[in-house]
């Protein structure tokens, strides 16, 4: 039977900055087909923390109501949460977030 090794609980990861610009603590950083956070100050080419797991608030469309439990994409050119499929996926809605609201409160996972 394969064996597997644990290595970390996974909520922060080490994640190498090839992006070619520096990244700032708090920017969401796209991760292939999901968003992490930036832990720390991220300079160009350097290795540093990325929260992969938890609660934050994002910007978010302001032109849709999110409901509790609705999944979420990360719009990177618009730098903010969507309802629309497509997007890299940044997690589900814990707070409800009024049609006109700017920010919404979402798990990351």
């Amino acid at each position: 039977m394969a064996k597997g090794t644990y290595i970390q609980k996974g909520y922060i990861i080490d994640f190498t900055n090839s992006t070619g610009t520096d990244i700032a603590y708090g920017d969401v950083v796209p991760i292939g087909a999901r968003i992490g956070i930036a832990a720390e100050d991220i300079a160009k080419d350097a290795t540093g923390s990325l929260n992969v797991s938890g609660v934050f608030e994002l910007p978010a469309d302001n032109t849709a109501a999110f409901a509790v439990g609705d999944e979420v994409y990360w719009d990177d050119a618009g730098s903010k949460l969507t309802k629309t499929a497509g997007a890299i996926k940044a997690g589900w809605v814990i707070e409800p977030k009024a049609q006109a609201g700017t920010t919404a409160k979402v798990k990351i996972d």
